[in-house]
């Protein structure tokens, strides 16, 4: 457990100023309020604040931060209340720790729910104060190096989020070493063998290579004096997710990954960086399209640095990256080297560029109602790698890897975006969908009668783009819902010689959509009826005298809802054991575009003469449907009806292997329903089987069954995708 007093001593070490009383203070209140507690590991509940705290402290955060570190868990975990820290503490550190407190205690019926509000909350606490999230790190990083003590199916789900969420946003706000060390962390709980062979594998040749990082290094320094640059020099080997997932991208085994070390050279001046970049191509051969420039183009994270990749004498590639001392600090600390804080103060930079794509982020939000979505489309920008696009005009403009036209269009402004009728990269036509390379010069074509098609939710990468259609796809569902609903009710009202427009006028329509359905006025109360959340009888029942009622039998009347009441009865269920909140009986069919599984967090959207369409919670095809036309659907506990699902496999092609892969399906309990193998050019195979399976767990067993073959590289579950179901896409499970 780390000391306190190399707490105190490392924020004495970096600032003067800094007030160790509050820390001191914290310590000891920390101490009383957690005492008696402990971890699932048997060790004293107060190591984890402590550690937190020192964390903290070696990203040189303020006394308030530290102090936070060693309080954060108290309100939660303990009596004490946020009013009790105010009164002790003051408002700055109350805030901080409400802020976290808020995160932790909210409450959800399912777990992806309170996942996605959590990360919501998180990133709008950040946005108040930066601290909220660095805190957060601090917190998982710990958490994440203590893992071991939860059980497995914890381990995993702890993992799985730490590397779709924590380990990105660490890499998009800067915070280089935090990213490695939860990614490494992960893939070790995620990929426990193959974490385990590449450590063993990095273990074997560790002298040698510790040899040859002695040398090139010996090296590189004897140049630099030769040119009378003083500079550090550093070597390492990659970190070991790293490693792996560039296995994986290249498809290539271990013995294939040539440049799995990397030099770093610290210098005085911009100059000097460009100086050294000409020493070591002088050197070394340089490897073509391997030279980046983040010093003249800087990350989005304000990451600025000199890479290139050259190549020894015996053919042994090495990455090196150039860069000052104060691009050095800002590759390790990232967001937290940029953010000054004065006591009692709110942070002195929100307007720097670096913390453009934050401020984005909360704008794009305020369009997004449902967390889920706003947690997907998050997702989107936490990708590691960007690509630089240039305007006509030369103009640069980042975006995440995967960025079409249209992301570029919604990127100028919105209006762009919803008119880009087409576009041109280097002066050719392509398609929208096309894949923006780094480089590529962009021209976007709008025209005044072109409007954004749902398809574009198929390709879009951006969250702002994806944000910006689904909204007027939205506001065009709304209006469609709009008209329906007022033409449904104008029949009805018609059926009793009525006419609907006297009701409108008279404020009755009003009163009832507010007093007997709790909407806001005429227009809600038809966009319901129109989607089918309100039936037609119901809300005449409310405005038509009950003797014109007893008068007339109303006729069924078309909506969304008597769309499912159609169905009813109507045809065999081919999704038995789903139940639909509030409706019996009705039809259900599974959306091809994500084949949900039993276990998966599933979602149901009102179709126009298709009943019920079952979706995984956070398929494309959802988000872009208004949420009232959404509605809550769960798996039939009682059900165990086997469902086909596809999984690929990637392997080496030799004899006998199908036959192993067959037999480890088997094991899992699973039927397969067919198999389709092809064959690569570099020796290997590509497997695609259809196999029965009775829930998302059975899934899981049989792609782990399968991942325990050696000569199996990859194993995934393949979606349908696309609004059309042709498409298809890999989803990671």
């Amino acid at each position: 457990m780390v000391r306190f007093e190399d707490i105190i001593e490392k924020v004495a070490s970096y600032s003067t100023s800094a007030d160790l009383d509050v820390i001191k203070k914290a310590y000891v209140f920390s101490a009383k309020v957690h005492e008696g507690q402990t971890r699932l590991s048997g060790e004293p509940y107060l190591s984890h604040p402590l550690e937190v705290a020192s964390i903290l402290a070696h990203l040189k955060m303020d006394a308030s931060t530290v102090a936070t570190g060693l309080l954060h868990d108290t309100v939660e975990d303990t009596l004490t209340s946020v009013e009790k820290i105010e009164g002790i503490f003051g408002k700055e550190i109350s805030s901080l720790v409400d802020g976290l407190t808020k995160i932790s205690r909210m409450t959800f019926d399912k777990k992806e729910d309170r996942e996605a509000e959590n990360f919501r909350k998180m990133v709008l606490a950040m946005a108040k104060d930066i601290r909220v999230v660095l805190i957060k790190f601090a917190d998982r990083l710990h958490n994440m190096r203590t893992l071991s003590a939860l059980d497995p199916a914890k381990q995993r789900q702890i993992a799985q989020e730490t590397l779709d969420i924590y380990a990105p946003l660490a890499h998009r706000l800067g915070v280089g070493w935090i990213k490695a060390e939860l990614e490494d962390m992960a893939f070790k709980y995620l990929e426990p063998e193959k974490y385990g062979f590449l450590e063993e594998r990095l273990e074997k040749e560790k002298k040698e290579r510790e040899g040859y990082i002695q040398g090139v290094k010996a090296a590189i320094e004897a140049k630099l004096k030769e040119n009378e640059i003083k500079g550090d020099v550093t070597g390492r080997v990659k970190h070991l997710y790293g490693i792996f997932r560039k296995m994986v991208r290249d498809d290539v085994e271990f013995e294939n990954i040539h440049d799995i070390l990397a030099f770093r050279v610290i210098v005085g001046t911009v100059s000097e960086c460009y100086a050294v970049l000409g020493i070591i191509h002088s050197g070394w051969k340089p490897v073509p399209g391997r030279f980046k420039d983040y010093i003249a183009i800087p990350k989005p994270n304000l990451y600025q640095s000199l890479h290139t990749t050259v190549v020894d004498e015996n053919g042994e590639r090495m990455e090196v990256q150039i860069r000052t001392d104060e691009m050095h600090r800002v590759a390790e600390y990232g967001i937290a080297a940029h953010w000054k804080y004065k006591e009692g103060h709110a942070p002195e930079s929100k307007g720097d560029a670096g913390f453009a794509w934050l401020r984005q982020m909360l704008e794009w939000q305020k369009d997004m109602t449902d967390s889920f979505e706003f947690l997907e489309s998050f997702k989107v920008d936490l990708f590691p790698e960007d690509v630089f696009i240039f305007t006509p005009k030369g103009d640069i403009k980042v975006f995440p890897v995967g960025a079409t036209p249209v992301d570029f269009a919604y990127a100028i402004h919105t209006d762009i975006g919803h008119r880009c009728a087409g576009a041109k990269v280097n002066g050719k036509m392509v398609p929208l969908k096309y894949r923006l390379r780094s480089g590529d010069v962009v021209e976007i074509i709008a025209s005044p009668s072109h409007k954004p098609s749902k398809d574009w939710l198929n390709f879009a990468a951006t969250s702002k783009a994806r944000a910006k259609i689904r909204q007027w796809i939205k506001t065009e569902e709304r209006e469609e819902s709009l008209t329906l609903g007022r033409e449904i009710c104008e029949k009805g009202f018609k059926k009793y010689d009525l006419e609907f427009g006297k009701f409108v006028k008279s404020g009755e329509v009003e009163r009832a959509a507010k007093e007997a359905f709790g909407l806001q006025g005429v227009d809600d109360i038809l966009v319901n009826i129109g989607y089918g959340k309100i039936s037609v009888s119901q809300f005449i029942s409310k405005v038509v005298p009950a003797a014109k009622l007893a008068a007339k039998q109303q006729k069924s009347i078309f909506t969304f809802r008597n769309v499912i009441d159609r169905f009813k009865s109507a045809k065999p269920h081919p999704a038995a054991g789903v139940v639909v909140t509030g409706v019996d009986d009705v039809m259900i069919r599974f959306a091809k575009c994500c084949n949900p599984l039993p276990g998966d967090d599933i979602i149901g959207s009102i179709t126009q003469g298709q009943g019920i369409a079952v979706h995984v919670r956070g398929c494309q095809n959802v988000l872009g449907i208004d949420m009232d036309r959404q509605i809550d659907v769960e798996w039939d506990k009682g059900e165990g009806l086997a469902r086909p699902v596809t999984i690929e496999v990637i392997c080496r092609n030799e004899k006998g292997l199908l036959a192993e892969m067959s037999n480890a399906i088997k094991n899992a309990d699973a039927n397969i329903s067919s198999a389709d193998v092809k064959t690569t050019n570099d020796n290997r195979a590509v497997c695609t089987f259809e196999v029965e399976v009775k829930s998302a767990q059975h899934l899981k067993n049989v792609i782990n069954s399968l991942k325990k073959i050696k000569k199996v590289v990859k194993v995934e579950r393949i979606k349908g995708g696309g609004a059309g179901d042709g498409e298809k896409r890999s989803a990671r499970t």
